[in-house]
């Protein structure tokens, strides 16, 4: 080599250097993803205090906070994932920043509730009545479930746009006569006010609510090894809540934090069922109506276009990436 190019060569070689170690060092940052305390999610907190991210060999900053914030805070882009209702993804998508599901956690089977004051003992009591409802989200298309099932519509009731947060407050002061919430804050509210009733649940309308994990496009794109292997921690923790002999230890665990007893707890998560490998294999098949998670996002898109949440249909697969979940279904064989 000329020894006039031997300073040129170098100074290439040292930055060809410095750029593999930044490439090198932002492949090892930790995937940060936003998670919120509905139960659904709360397993995650077993797989951080096993240590079983760092068995795995994947690094992750999993950051606790309101719902609403940690939509807000991937919309932001401060996060590279969160937990959302598959009917939130589509409105977060649809006004801004696009997400792609990677895990079906759950569907909420009873953690979703309507609730009336003392003497509203149906849903038919309602016609005339002010519910409170946090507009254009999921306890929304609940409330909207619930009247069409005994022939009432939205027109039948005056909505109040309540924050899930604010509603066992606003129902115990009485500025209205029920409230549409998910837990913890619907268990609240009958905690919180005498007589209060569970008038419909999303148990009576199983699938209407998926629960899942959300990533960035840029994110599953550039990490998808180590996607692979928050989606396998994410079952190993699933098969570990499901044998009864561990009960105790998940209710300690995820009770913990959220600052409630886990007698308290244990009701919480049984409103929410959460899915197994083979039972979430089933719920990405493509299909109609609330069975399939294609059918139940159709549902929903339907329900954000006629309340004028976005304007026109979103492109429901695009959301949606089961590819590692059935790969880990394939070699789980």
């Amino acid at each position: 080599m000329n020894l006039l190019l031997r300073p040129i060569a170098r100074l290439a070689l040292t930055a060809t250097a410095t750029v593999g170690l930044l490439v090198s060092s932002l492949s090892a940052a930790p995937i940060k993803i936003g998670y919120s305390d509905w139960p659904g999610w709360m397993p995650w907190e077993i797989a951080l205090k096993k240590g079983w991210f760092q068995d795995a060999g994947v690094e992750v900053d999993f950051q606790f906070m309101d719902y609403v914030e940690s939509m807000d805070a991937y919309a932001a882009g401060a996060l590279d994932a969160v937990s959302m209702t598959n009917g939130d993804a589509l409105v977060t998508g649809a006004t801004g920043k696009p997400s792609i599901a990677v895990i079906c956690n759950d569907y909420s089977n009873g953690n979703d509730m309507l609730i009336g004051r003392a003497g509203l003992n149906s849903v038919k009591d309602l016609k005339g009545k002010k519910v409170g409802v946090e507009v254009g989200f999921v306890s929304h298309l609940l409330l909207l479930t619930a009247l069409e099932s005994v022939g009432l519509s939205e027109d039948d009731v005056e909505v109040v746009n309540v924050p899930n947060g604010e509603a066992p407050q606003v129902l115990a002061s009485g500025g209205v006569d029920a409230v549409c919430a998910w837990q913890p804050s619907s268990g609240q509210a009958l905690k919180l006010v005498d007589g209060s009733k569970t008038l419909f649940t999303s148990a009576d309308a199983p699938g209407i609510i998926y629960d899942l994990l959300y990533a960035s496009p840029e994110s599953l794109e550039s990490r998808r090894d180590d996607w692979k292997k928050i989606v396998g921690v994410w079952y190993k923790t699933v098969d570990f809540m499901k044998d009864e002999d561990n009960l105790d230890e998940v209710l300690d665990i995820m009770a913990a934090k959220v600052s409630v007893s886990p007698d308290e707890y244990e009701p919480f998560l049984q409103g929410t069922y959460v899915l197994t490998l083979e039972e979430a294999v089933k719920i990405w098949e493509v299909g109609e109506g609330l069975g399939s998670l294609y059918g139940s996002s159709k549902i929903v898109d339907d329900f954000n276009i006629k309340f004028e949440v976005y304007d026109s249909p979103e492109p429901i697969e695009k959301y949606l990436d089961p590819s590692l979940t059935l790969e880990l279904f394939k070699s789980s064989k």
